[in-house]
């Protein structure tokens, strides 16, 4: 089973080790500085209370050099995908798989999905159709990203938390190719359930970051201190709520409430938001597939959003004097 990561940044570089040290013929595709430390060096993991692991592994800018995967495993940010896909031709065969290990609402969201939106494209999320068209959405296998990673420097990563990778099919069945994927990880030590409604965990995890992430960049506040104070709770709040009724309009069922999943986040502590984060580093701003998909999809569904369009203006006003969203 050839394993390709594409986008090895901190979440790709720690399964990247993580596969690399279970034996997996594993490559990875990054760029700049980290790409050189892991040609020279390898890749070094920092992991809890562990010693540090080095491993070297098979790394390029060049998808041609690697070859036809069995997986391509995608952890770039949303936005950086569209522009990339032609690039990632020369990994892609007959049966080759495309993990979608991105935030947000995936662009093959409605792909198998049944129902009066079978089918429909999301523009904020997929210009173009760029992925619709240039991978196909028969390839797709769902992955909702758990772990919490950070690349410290060039070639080494620091593992914060979590080790779970939940797999799923777009339309719900236990397939051979995510239960071959689901063993391969497993054996890497990670967790990897093959879940029959994967959108439910997509959703659960996207009710934080749609509005956790824009709240803390626009205030430069922690979860903790966002998840607490009793305006920013308030907007968090308007913003999942409104999520959550065009999620169930959609056929999503909720495991925890609103109160539940807001605690959770409080009980993260002084964590800065990955759009936080961007924004103080001058990255480009994951705005579109965390917020302005959520915004596409309650105008699909005649679904006011009141709090979440004014809190997306804002940011969105944000990244464009930075410089960072377009």
């Amino acid at each position: 089973m050839k394993i390709c990561i594409f986008g090895a940044g901190a979440i790709g570089g720690y399964m990247g080790v993580k596969l690399a040290q279970a034996g997996a013929d594993v490559s990875l595709v990054a760029r700049g500085p980290h790409l050189a430390a892991m040609q020279a060096n390898g890749l070094t993991l920092h992991e809890n209370d562990k010693a540090p692991v080095t491993v070297p592994v098979t790394a390029s800018d060049d998808p041609a050099a690697l070859g036809v995967q069995d997986y391509v495993i995608v952890t770039l940010k949303a936005h950086s995908v569209p522009p990339v896909v032609t690039r990632m031709t020369p990994l892609i065969g007959a049966d080759t798989t495309i993990v979608s290990g991105v935030n947000g609402v995936p662009w093959w969201y409605f792909h198998k999905h049944g129902g009066a939106f079978e089918g429909t494209r999301l523009a904020s999320v997929d210009p173009g159709d760029a992925q619709w068209n240039g991978f196909g959405p028969d390839r797709v296998l769902g992955c909702v990203v758990y772990p919490a990673a950070e690349v410290t420097r060039p070639g080494v990563i620091t593992h914060i938390e979590g080790n779970r990778f939940s797999l799923g099919e777009p339309d719900g069945t236990k397939s051979d190719r995510a239960l071959a994927l689901s063993r391969a990880l497993a054996a890497a030590g990670l967790k990897a359930p093959v879940r029959p409604r994967i959108r439910d965990e997509i959703w659960v995890k996207l009710w934080g970051n749609l509005s956790f992430n824009p709240i803390s960049a626009l205030t430069h506040a922690t979860l903790e201190v966002l998840c607490t104070d009793p305006g920013t709770r308030a907007v968090a709040r308007g913003m999942m709520r409104e999520a959550q009724e065009i999620a169930e309009k959609l056929g999503v069922k909720f495991p925890i409430d609103v109160e539940r999943r807001i605690d959770g986040g409080a009980a993260v502590g002084a964590h800065r938001t990955s759009m936080w984060q961007d924004l103080d580093a001058g990255r480009p701003m994951e705005i579109d597939a965390l917020v302005g998909a959520v915004q596409e999809l309650g105008r699909l569904t005649d679904t006011p959003t009141p709090t979440l369009d004014t809190v997306l203006a804002l940011v969105a006003l944000r990244g464009r004097v930075a410089g960072l969203y377009h």
